[in-house]
């Protein structure tokens, strides 16, 4: 379950490098000029994103988990915990991997269009996929009908079994 959450990185990486705004400008003989108007917000926009995407991940991990019925407790909470984690670690690295910015060489050369790398300012957005998950995880458990959580369990017969054949 892990590995396949961290896998699930890939795409929500994917996602925050083409949802991300990001400032574009053109290379003159003074010096970079903005193309356009940027948001002002663009320095938080890429933790904004990111946190979106990854709470959209969490949620559909945390409904996905509750409804792997056989396997609830403990361990599958650490490991939603743990894959939700890991989430957020490869969407990151993807998404600062496909939008690495500028290098000098491009700032050196007029004319030429540079971009704005991606690049997340709080690593505390990381954070957001497991809560999200285990939020969800959690409001299931609690108000679930069901003593048992919904899992199936061999419930033997009084009267049978071991003591029985005693007696």
């Amino acid at each position: 379950m892990i590995v396949g959450l961290a896998l699930v990185g890939l795409p929500a990486g994917l996602l925050w490098w083409w949802l991300a705004p990001r400032a574009e400008f053109r290379i003159t003989t003074n010096g970079p000029v903005v193309i356009g108007s940027p948001p002002n917000e663009l320095l938080v926009a890429d933790d904004a994103i990111l946190a979106l995407v990854l709470a959209g991940v969490g949620l559909l991990a945390g409904a996905a988990a509750w409804l792997l019925r056989r396997r609830r407790g403990v361990p599958i909470v650490v490991a939603l915990a743990l894959g939700t984690l890991a989430t957020g670690a490869v969407a990151w690295w993807l998404g600062e991997l496909l939008a690495p910015g500028h290098s000098r060489s491009e700032l050196s050369d007029v004319g030429a269009r540079v971009t704005t790398p991606l690049h997340l300012s709080s690593i505390a957005v990381l954070a957001v996929t497991p809560f999200a998950a285990l939020l969800v995880y959690l409001f299931a458990a609690l108000y679930t009908r069901d003593e048992g959580l919904g899992r199936q369990r061999d419930v033997k017969e009084p009267g049978t079994g071991p003591a029985a054949a005693a007696s």
